[in-house]
């Protein structure tokens, strides 16, 4: 149920302890989408560079390349469960229980090349003693069977071992071996049996019904003489000799039920678990006794559950140990496939410590240190890199050497103000991947004066204002803009000017104004030279005027042209007012006695969308009295904002007999 495409004679330590540190996942590595419902068993082709994925709840096995992405989907295969490379990883096999058959395809192609016909349901297969080992049955008949290829025509044989398994069981072997590991899957503790399948029949040579529980998977090692046993207890990896299935040993794994296992054709081990908020998958060294690497992986669905947890047997490495593949699933039950690169290598962690803030043109020091779970050559060097305004792709500097201790440190000049980065690398070596740590300084810069004119001034609709902004001494830029923000939600934020200020350090743009309008001039700033804002709010009043009529004559008395009405007649008042939807104009009312004019009342009446507002004065009207009316709009009170208060011409009447 493994890849097996390279035999190895490499012996498997026995590993008793892990310190845990947890390391982000490096830049190199990757996370696509899954289209899976239950995976169950992941393979790797190393020669087409392809990665099966098994799916039983969709009758299918997706077919990736090795960055994720999907290339095919073998359909029409009920309940496929388990998956075998053959040995030049040219056919696949999958046991695909709906329809009680073995299936093998062609990996190049994804052709179905043949169907063997076997036993009820089959689960789990691997290659042994040159045949190929399938477990079947339902409870409680599981038994193991196998196809053998040797002859001119495959022949499947089936109740190979007698009564012992309740379940079809999980079953691996390493690249060449003529031995076969059998592990019950489902219950607790594990029952598990070793087969000598070097006569072509199955040889039962040990069982035992006590290893762990809750059996997520199994990886024989490639010399095959220990398994690795992942189940849900005890919390770390068992080594389990396939001689006599004792423990011979462990992986730490954290506080957590392990899941998944899978091992390279060298014996490096990837140990995965079932966690929320701790590591996920531990890489072991062949020989070494903690952990070169951990993966934590990040939460995908924003819940407060924790990251994304590992699927259970969803391990594989590509044969070479270059990558590492692992199907994981968020809370919402969506699946992904993350390629991790160069998994093999310790993560190198590199601090950097530079002041928050310095002066420009002073020496300033940068000091941090680099660490790895596993030690470092001596003498390593970083390269650094300083990135700032003039040299927004960084400036390389000297290079820095590391001491005995992992610490480092450098002096700088920076002669460019603003924010100063710099970033120091380690390009990795054999055993560590490489490594990056970056941290920031803000250097003083001097400060700009810029200024813009108008502020707070009102002016008439329509009017053309000129604004101008003076920028003051500045080291090289003196590049400004202008921004034109025109009260109201339905009038976005506009640069209206770009350029270069005059000798005189001035920019200048004439704006129509039709709204009030905040008017913004930006220095952009420069290497020495601090970045600028400044502001001018202005306003802009509305166009409004009122016509009488209903009047009989006009005459120039009292200093003013006066309307004359019959007091049978009601006169009309048209208010034409600068359009703005939901907008209202107040008209007003005043009347003349005694040498002073009297408020007698005013309404807001709302405007037509063309801005028009007629409105007629009705009653009893008395003679001899000298009124006068007004239409004017009041900002806020009028229904908007986006003009400023803005009262019309009185016109004036009277009622005659």
């Amino acid at each position: 149920m493994r890849v097996h495409t390279l035999a190895a004679t490499t012996t498997l330590a026995v590993l008793f302890s892990s310190a845990v540190l947890t390391t982000a996942p490096a830049v190199a590595d990757t996370t696509a989408s899954l289209p899976v419902k239950q995976p169950v068993d992941i393979v790797v082709d190393g020669v087409h560079q392809r990665v099966f994925v098994s799916d039983p709840s969709n009758g299918k096995i997706v077919v990736t390349d090795y960055a994720g992405k999907v290339v095919r989907q073998l359909t029409d295969l009920p309940d496929v469960v388990g998956l075998e490379l053959s040995g030049d990883s040219g056919t696949l096999y999958a046991a695909v229980a709906g329809a009680d058959a073995i299936v093998a395809f062609d990996t190049a192609t994804g052709a179905e090349t043949a169907r063997y016909t076997v036993g009820d349901s089959p689960v789990s297969v691997a290659l042994a003693g040159g045949k190929l080992w399938f477990s079947y049955g339902g409870a409680p008949d599981g038994n193991i069977g196998s196809v053998d290829f040797s002859g001119e025509q495959p022949v499947v044989t089936l109740e190979q071992e007698g009564p012992v398994w309740y379940n079809a069981p999980m079953l691996d072997a390493a690249p060449g071996s003529s031995t076969l590991i059998a592990a019950a899957t489902g219950g607790s503790p594990v029952s598990m049996a070793s087969y000598d399948v070097s006569s072509g029949t199955l040889t039962r040579t040990t069982y035992t019904n006590g290893t762990g529980g809750n059996l997520g998977d199994i990886q024989v090692t490639p010399d095959g003489q220990h398994v690795i046993v992942a189940s849900g207890a005890p919390y770390y990896h068992q080594v389990i000799r396939t001689s006599d299935l004792t423990e011979d040993g462990s992986y730490a794994s954290g506080d957590a039920g392990p899941n998944s296992v899978a091992i390279t054709p060298n014996g490096t081990v990837a140990a995965g678990v079932h966690s929320s908020y701790r590591p996920d998958i531990y890489i072991y060294k062949p020989g070494g006794s903690k952990s070169v690497r951990e993966y934590d992986f990040p939460d995908t669905d924003s819940s407060s559950r924790g990251g994304d947890e590992l699927a259970a047997a969803g391990l594989a490495w590509a044969p070479d140990g270059s990558r590492l593949f692992a199907v994981t699933y968020n809370s919402l039950g969506v699946y992904s496939l993350r390629v991790l690169e160069a998994p093999t290598k310790s993560a190198t962690s590199i601090t950097v410590d530079a002041p928050a803030t310095a002066p420009r043109a002073k020496q300033l020091t940068v000091k941090g240190k680099v660490s790895s779970r596993v030690a470092l050559p001596a003498g390593i060097k970083l390269t650094a890199t300083r990135t700032d305004l003039e040299s927004p792709s960084g400036k390389a500097l000297a290079t820095v050497t590391v001491k005995a201790d992992g610490s480092y440190s450098f002096v700088d000049t920076p002669t460019v103000g603003g924010k100063v980065k710099y970033t120091l690398k380690y390009a990795g070596d054999a055993g560590h991947a490489s490594g990056t740590g970056s941290d920031t300084v803000e250097v003083s810069r001097a400060t700009t004066s810029l200024t813009l004119n108008n502020n707070g001034k009102v002016y008439a609709y329509g009017a053309d204002v000129t604004f101008t902004a003076h920028l003051g001494t500045t080291y090289k830029n003196r590049k400004v803009e202008i921004w034109a923000d025109p009260f109201g939600s339905d009038k976005p934020n506009t640069l209206v000017k770009s350029g270069t200020v005059n000798s005189s350090g001035n920019l200048s743009v004439v704006l129509d104004l039709k709204r009030d309008a905040k008017v913004t001039a930006k220095f952009l700033g420069d290497a020495r030279s601090t970045p600028k804002t400044v502001t001018s709010t202005v306003g802009a009043q509305v166009k409004v005027s009122t016509s009488v009529s209903g009047h009989y004559k006009t005459s120039y008395v009292w200093g003013h042209t006066y309307y004359y009405v019959k007091k049978t007649k009601n006169p009309l008042f048209t208010n034409t007012m600068t359009a703005y939807p939901g907008r209202k104009q107040r008209l007003q009312f005043e009347i003349y006695y005694n040498g002073t004019w009297y408020g007698n009342g005013s309404k807001y009446f709302t405007l037509s969308s063309a801005g028009v507002s007629k409105v007629e004065l009705t009653g009893e009207h008395d003679t001899g009295w000298r009124m006068r009316v007004r239409s004017s709009y009041i900002n806020s009170s009028s229904g908007d904002t986006v003009n400023s208060t803005t009262y019309g011409a009185w016109k004036y009447f009277t009622f005659t007999s």
